[in-house]
């Protein structure tokens, strides 16, 4: 039994990291190496991060990616044991549950995201749990995963969370954390790349960009939500240049002729 939770815990820990790689490495290459002066003009920081931050989030990344696999492993003995609502077979509520279950956990995430994110910017908290995470004030995609242990910690709790609260079959929750992954990187990437309109859409403001998130690495004290824009509105702790500067990046994206400079300013 020992042998098999030991290749188990193998097995998980290589699904995290190369889901990891996969979406951080692609993105990072695409953006920063491959089409960097193509999309420069996307860019929303005109500049790109030294490479010793980089490195640093990388770094980080690698400890959380084992965190996070300890956590999920523990989570999936526990369902193991009958201990968590994980069912089989797939249809076992119909598939209308099966899909709604997906749209909860991602509801639940968003709300455990702002609140936890909120609290570790209380002083006392922030630079022991949350300072690490802002050392990226100009993200790249590995950002997404560069916490320090602790809010590594804090981040996956929403894992067993919903494995306790939430009947699901597995490939939901696996669904729901590839998503969690996507828009993660999406709001570290440092491009923008939704389209003119959508920050202040009626129906699409609702949900979060990458200028969004990136304005919080930047300006710290704002723009808290993952991925929808619900309660940073309600709460009103949009920033309030949020969308003028989304309208900006958008702008900027429209023009020509500019050159990317790896570590400095855009130049004509």
């Amino acid at each position: 039994m020992q042998t098999l939770y030991s290749f188990d815990t193998l097995r998980v820990l290589l699904n995290v990291s190369l889901r990891y790689l996969l979406f951080t490495g692609s993105f990072y290459l695409f953006f920063y190496v491959w089409r960097n002066k193509k999309y420069w003009q996307a860019k929303i920081q005109q500049k790109y991060p030294d490479k010793q931050h980089i490195f640093r989030e990388i770094r980080y990344s690698f400890f959380t990616v084992l965190i996070f696999g300890f956590v999920i492993m523990l989570t999936i003995i526990a369902g193991s044991k009958g201990l968590t609502l994980v069912y089989t077979p797939i249809n076992k509520y119909g598939y209308g549950y099966y899909f709604i279950s997906i749209l909860l956990m991602i509801v639940m995430h968003d709300t455990y995201f702002y609140w936890t994110h909120r609290a570790m910017h209380w002083k006392p908290l922030f630079k022991w749990v949350h300072k690490t995470h802002h050392l990226s004030t100009n993200p790249t995609p590995f950002a997404a995963y560069a916490f320090h242990p602790l809010e590594a910690f804090v981040e996956v709790g929403i894992i067993p969370i919903i494995a306790f609260t939430i009947p699901h079959h597995t490939s939901a929750i696996t669904i729901f954390g590839v998503y969690s992954l996507l828009l993660n990187v999406a709001g570290h990437l440092g491009y923008e790349l939704f389209p003119e309109g959508f920050a202040s859409h009626k129906i699409f403001k609702w949900h979060n960009t990458s200028t969004h998130h990136n304005m919080h690495h930047r300006l710290v004290k704002c723009n808290y939500g993952l991925y929808f824009n619900f309660w940073d509105r309600v709460m009103h702790t949009n920033h309030p240049d949020y969308e003028e500067t989304f309208n900006k990046v958008v702008t900027q994206r429209k023009q020509e002729n500019v050159v990317a400079v790896p570590t400095g300013e855009a130049v004509q």
